[in-house]
C-alpha cells in the first residue's frame, strides 16, 4: 500500500521550473530596457562618416534630457514588476512549506503538528476504525443470515457470491487495523525511541486507520444495493426483517435458559468464577427491549412507504440483537470454559509436579534445559511454585473454587520452571488466555461508545499473540508459553481498562423513559451514534464517509 505521506505529497518540480524561467525572462527584459536608452542617446547627432552635425528636425538639449528620463520609466517598471513577482512567489512557497513535509518525508522543522497532537489523532482514529470494522462485521452477519434464509428458494434475491466481495474487503480492513494496532503497541512501549521516527510511526498509524475506513467506504454503496432495503417489504427489506425477527425470537428464548445456566454456575463455583458475566442476562434483555421497539417501528414505517426510515429502524434493531447475542453467548461460553478448566486442574497439578521434579534434579548442576537460569534463581522459582501448588490443592479440597483462577495460578507458578516441553501447562495457559480474550472482547463490543484506545490496543496485541500465524517456526515451547501468559495478562488488562472507561463515561442518555426502552444501553453500546434525545442515527457498514451521509432516520 502506498504510504499516506507519499499519496499526499504534491509534485512541484515542473512548477518550480516555470517560476525560474519567468523570473529569468523578466530580468532579461529589465536589463534590455535599462541599456536601450543609453545606446540610443549615443547614436543621436552623428551621421555616417562620423561628422558631428545637427540633424534635421533635431531637438534641443532640454528635450534630450526629458526623453532620456522618460525612457527610464519603462525599465524601472519592469524591475519593480519582477521584484513583486519574486516576492509573491517567495511568500507562496513559505505558506506551502508550513503544511507539508520535505520530499524525503522528514518533517519540516516548525511546520508539522506537535507530536502530542499526532498522538491524540492516532488514538482517536484507532478507536473509530475499530468501531467501523466491528459494526461492518455485525451488519454483514445479518446479510449472511439472509443468504441462509433464502438459499433454498429459486427466486432468492441474494446469494453467497453476492456477499463474498464484502467479506473480502472486511478482511482487508481488519488486516490494516491489526497492523495499526501493532504499531501503536510498539509506540506505547517506546519503540522507536527517536522523535522523528516516532512521528513517522504515528503517521503510519493514521494512514493505516484511514485506509481501513476507505476500504469499507469503497464498498458501502454496493453493500446497500445488495441489502436492497429500499425495495420494501416485498424485497430486501422484507427478507432482512424476517432474519432479524428470527434471531430476536431465538435470543428471547435463550435468555431465560442463560439465566438458569448462570444460577447453576453460581451454585457450583466461587463468586469470582461468574463475575465476568454478572448482569449479562439483564443487559441482554435491555437490548432486546430496544430491538422490539425498533422492529415494530420498522414494520410500521415500511407499511407507510417510509423506506429510508424503516431501514434506519431495522439497522438499529439489528445492532441491538447482535449485542444481545454477545451477552447470551458469553454466559454459555463461560460455562464451557469453566467445565474445561475444572477438568484440567488435576492434570495441570500433576504436570506441575513433574516439572518441579525435573527442576530439582537439575538445580545442583545446571543442565541444558536451564542453561540460561542461575542455580540460585532456579531454586527460588521451585520454592515459589511449591507454595503455589500447595495453595491450589488446599483450595481445590476446601470448597467452591474458580477453576480458571486455579488454572491460571498453576500456569504462572510453574511456568518459570518449565523445562521446555510445555505439555499440559501450555494447554492450560491457552485455555486461560482464550477465556480472557473473549471476555474482554465482549466488553468492548457491547460498550464500544465508552471504551478508549488503551483497552483496544491491549486487546489487539493479545489477539495477535494468540493467532496461529503469530508463532514462528522453530519457536521454543518455553517462549510460546511466555507468549500465552503475556496474552492472558494483556487481555485481563484490556478488560480492566474497558470497565474503567465505562465507569468514567457514565450514563449516556438522560430523559424520561430512556432506560425503559433500552435507549441508554443502545447508545452506550454504539448501536446509535448518540448526541440527540432519541439516540441519534444508527451505525452501518462502512467507514467515516458512510457515517457522515447517514441521516437521523430513527426518530420514533
Amino acid at each position: 500500500m502506498t504510504s499516506s505521506l507519499r499519496r499526499g505529497r504534491p509534485r512541484r518540480a515542473s512548477h518550480i521550473s516555470v517560476r525560474v524561467v519567468l523570473a529569468l525572462v523578466g530580468g532579461l527584459i529589465g536589463v534590455v530596457w535599462l541599456v536601450l536608452p543609453g545606446v540610443t542617446g549615443r547614436g543621436q547627432g552623428r551621421v555616417a562618416g562620423g561628422a558631428a552635425r545637427a540633424v534635421a528636425g533635431g531637438v534641443g538639449q532640454g528635450e534630450v534630457g526629458e526623453t532620456s528620463a522618460a525612457d527610464l520609466v519603462m525599465p524601472m517598471l519592469a524591475v519593480v514588476a519582477v521584484a513583486v513577482l519574486a516576492g509573491y512567489g517567495f511568500l507562496r512557497r513559505r505558506r506551502r512549506a508550513r503544511g507539508r513535509t520535505t520530499p524525503g518525508g522528514a518533517p519540516v522543522p516548525g511546520t508539522e503538528p506537535e507530536i502530542g497532537e499526532l498522538d491524540e489523532r492516532a488514538r482517536v482514529l484507532l478507536v473509530r476504525a475499530d468501531d467501523w470494522v466491528r459494526v461492518s462485521r455485525e451488519e454483514l452477519g445479518f446479510v449472511e443470515g439472509r443468504v441462509g434464509l433464502v438459499a433454498d428458494r429459486p427466486e432468492a434475491s441474494i446469494g453467497a457470491a453476492d456477499v463474498e466481495p464484502f467479506t473480502r474487503v472486511l478482511r482487508d480492513a481488519e488486516a490494516e487495523l491489526a497492523v495499526a494496532f501493532r504499531m501503536r503497541w510498539q509506540y506505547e512501549g517506546g519503540v522507536p525511541g527517536e522523535t522523528a521516527a516516532r512521528r513517522h510511526v504515528l503517521a503510519g498509524i493514521l494512514g493505516r486507520g484511514e485506509e481501513a475506513g476507505r476500504l469499507l467506504d469503497g464498498q458501502a454503496a454496493a453493500f446497500d444495493q445488495v441489502r436492497g432495503l429500499e425495495e420494501g417489504l416485498g424485497g430486501g427489506l422484507g427478507e432482512a426483517l424476517a432474519v432479524a425477527e428470527g434471531r430476536f425470537r431465538e435470543l428471547a428464548g435463550r435468555t431465560g435458559g442463560a439465566d438458569a445456566v448462570l444460577r447453576g454456575l453460581a451454585e457450583r463455583y466461587a463468586a469470582s468464577a461468574t463475575a465476568a458475566v454478572t448482569g449479562h442476562v439483564e443487559q441482554a434483555k435491555d437490548r432486546l427491549v430496544f430491538a422490539t421497539a425498533r422492529l415494530n417501528h420498522a414494520r410500521q414505517s415500511a407499511d407507510l412507504g417510509e423506506l429510508e426510515r424503516a431501514a434506519g429502524q431495522l439497522r438499529a434493531a439489528e445492532g441491538a440483537i447482535a449485542q444481545a447475542a454477545v451477552f447470551v453467548d458469553g454466559i454459555d461460553r463461560l460455562a464451557g470454559e469453566l467445565a474445561t478448566a475444572a477438568e484440567m486442574v488435576p492434570a495441570a497439578l500433576t504436570g506441575g509436579e513433574a516439572e518441579l521434579t525435573v527442576a530439582r534434579e537439575s538445580a545442583p548442576g545446571v543442565g541444558d534445559a536451564y542453561v540460561d537460569v542461575p542455580p540460585g534463581e532456579l531454586r527460588a522459582r521451585v520454592r515459589h511454585a511449591d507454595v503455589v501448588l500447595a495453595g491450589v490443592r488446599e483450595e481445590l479440597i476446601s470448597g467452591p473454587y474458580d477453576p480458571l483462577d486455579l488454572l491460571r495460578r498453576i500456569v504462572r507458578g510453574v511456568g518459570p520452571v518449565v523445562a521446555g516441553r510445555g505439555g499440559v501447562i501450555a494447554a492450560a495457559a491457552l485455555v486461560c488466555a482464550h477465556s480472557a480474550l473473549a471476555g474482554a472482547d465482549d466488553v468492548v463490543a457491547t460498550h464500544r461508545a465508552a471504551v478508549g484506545g488503551e483497552a483496544r490496543t491491549r486487546l489487539a496485541e493479545a489477539r495477535r499473540l494468540l493467532a496461529p500465524a503469530s508463532v514462528p517456526a522453530g519457536r521454543s515451547p518455553r517462549r510460546e508459553l511466555a507468549d500465552l501468559v503475556t496474552a492472558d495478562t494483556l487481555a485481563q488488562q484490556a478488560r480492566d481498562l474497558a470497565e474503567q472507561d465505562i465507569r468514567t463515561h457514565g450514563h449516556p442518555v438522560d430523559g424520561p423513559g430512556a432506560d425503559a426502552i433500552g435507549l441508554a444501553g443502545a447508545v452506550l453500546g454504539g448501536v446509535l451514534l448518540g448526541g440527540q434525545p432519541n439516540g441519534g442515527p444508527p451505525v452501518s457498514f462502512g467507514g467515516p464517509r458512510t457515517r457522515e451521509r447517514r441521516g437521523d432516520t430513527t426518530s420514533a
